[in-house]
């Protein structure tokens, strides 16, 4: 069952939004006070909007003409759940089959359970991290995806975010769930392995067009040169009644490229640091060798989630910059296994020993309630500003999107949050939702 502040959290939302509408293409939003980022905020200001972009804060902004204007009391930076369903085919999100390239987004249903984007907007949650394969040991590209769909183009903010993978899940016996860290360190060499090869071709391959430029120049250079010897021959072997035979140019011989593998090229990009690895793991067992097997590889960027005994490693993990995705839901939630023993202060006691901690929803379809887990997080002992940091601008900056959502800054992406009081007080209404510059009603 709910505790009774999770209960009176859930009491304080408003009714469902509907259908979102892009009613103008230029919006004036005044805030009475505005949280440009956590621990950074401005008062009595104004957020011009126009296609979908920010494109000025100040105070003394005007109206352009046609432009429709919003008043709220408090706004913010629209949420951003990093460990969620919403938007999956069940079927995609079950498969245990996927490989390092299966892509989320070839399972996104755009049009299937209009509900529950619904309810994630209501909710404030304007991008979530999406996973292929949840449970499975690799579960391919996740995706970034925007609840309120709308063109494909529109809805998937980014096609590829991270590759998913998960350690120990249902496995009880320990030598089992170590044996699954050792074999995703084996495809993260695989990768290294594969980048490297691809990188020395590419090397021989500039070597070989280079000499064979060089090459055919002198050639160029000598070509009357070597067109008065060869008549010359030629002639000198017609007089002695002999065979001319042509002395024909040899070129070096042109590198091979390495045998080109889609699972390959994927896990290359995660070797190299291009796409973050994000692990589901929960035992300190299965932590720890994970930590130790892959610290060799510099470039890596691993990203924890669920860590139900990440605090054992919390040093470690400040030490390395390694984020930890957690699901600070009231115990009794429906979730056991290795869900079972977590702690509520977990987040406040990484975060305090220096861990990024980002804040989801535990993979959940429907990821209304996000603003009230980081509330609980912070009733267990997290910062306020990290906990809000930790639903808005710390996911978008782990996934590469920081320059384009999770923070009210000229130039990104219009996302914001109009409220009547503070984002994760509970009794804080969210009255409206803008996502992509677009206005969801309630």
């Amino acid at each position: 069952m709910l505790s009774c502040f999770f209960a009176a959290l859930l009491a304080a939302t408003p009714g469902v939004l509907a259908q979102g509408e892009a009613s103008t293409d230029t919006l004036l939003v005044r805030a009475e006070r505005l949280i440009v980022r956590p621990g950074e905020e401005r008062k009595d200001v104004a957020i011009l909007v126009q296609r979908g972009r920010i494109v000025a804060v100040g105070k003394d902004l005007e109206a352009p003409e046609g432009a429709r204007e919003i008043e709220g009391a408090v706004v913010c930076a629209g949420l951003f759940d990093p460990w969620t369903s919403i938007g999956v085919d069940p079927g995609t999100l079950g498969d245990r089959r996927t490989t390092p390239a299966t892509r989320t987004i070839d399972g996104l249903d755009l049009w299937d359970d209009e509900h529950e984007r619904d309810e994630a907007l209501r909710g404030g949650v304007t991008a979530a991290r999406v996973q292929a394969g949840a449970s499975a040991a690799v579960g391919g590209v996740g995706a970034v995806i925007r609840p309120a769909f709308g063109p494909e183009d529109e809805a998937v903010l980014l096609p590829d975010a991270c590759l998913g993978a998960a350690v120990g899940l249902g496995k009880a016996d320990v030598f089992d769930r170590v044996a699954q860290v050792d074999k995703l360190v084996g495809l993260i060499e695989r990768g290294k392995r594969y980048k490297e090869s691809r990188e020395k071709y590419e090397h021989a391959l500039e070597e070989w067009q280079t000499a064979t430029a060089e090459s055919t120049k002198e050639l160029e250079k000598d070509f009357k040169k070597a067109k008065k010897t060869r008549y010359k021959k030629k002639k000198e072997a017609e007089e002695k009644g002999k065979e001319f035979k042509e002395k024909k140019f040899k070129e070096d011989k042109k590198p091979r490229p390495p045998k080109y593998d889609v699972d390959s090229e994927t896990l290359a990009r995660v070797a190299n640091g291009e796409l973050p690895l994000v692990v589901q793991v929960h035992r300190a067992e299965e932590i720890r060798n994970l930590l130790e097997k892959t610290s060799s590889y510099g470039r890596l960027r691993l990203v924890i989630v669920g860590g139900t005994e990440a605090g054992h490693f919390a040093s470690e993990l400040a030490e390395r910059d390694i984020p930890v995705v957690l699901w600070p839901a009231p115990l009794g939630s429906g979730r056991s296994d290795e869900w079972e023993e977590r702690d509520l202060a977990l987040a406040g006691e990484l975060e305090r020993a220096g861990v990024r901690v980002l804040i989801g929803s535990g993979g959940l379809r429907n990821p209304r309630d996000l603003r009230l887990f980081a509330a609980l997080a912070v009733g267990h002992g997290l910062d306020r500003e990290a906990a809000l940091n930790a639903i808005t601008l710390a996911p978008a900056s782990v996934f590469d999107l920081g320059d384009r959502i999770g923070s009210v800054e000229q130039g990104k992406e219009a996302d914001l949050l109009v409220l009547d009081g503070d984002p994760l007080d509970s009794t804080t209404r969210v009255q409206l939702v803008i996502s992509g510059g677009r206005v969801w009603n309630e």
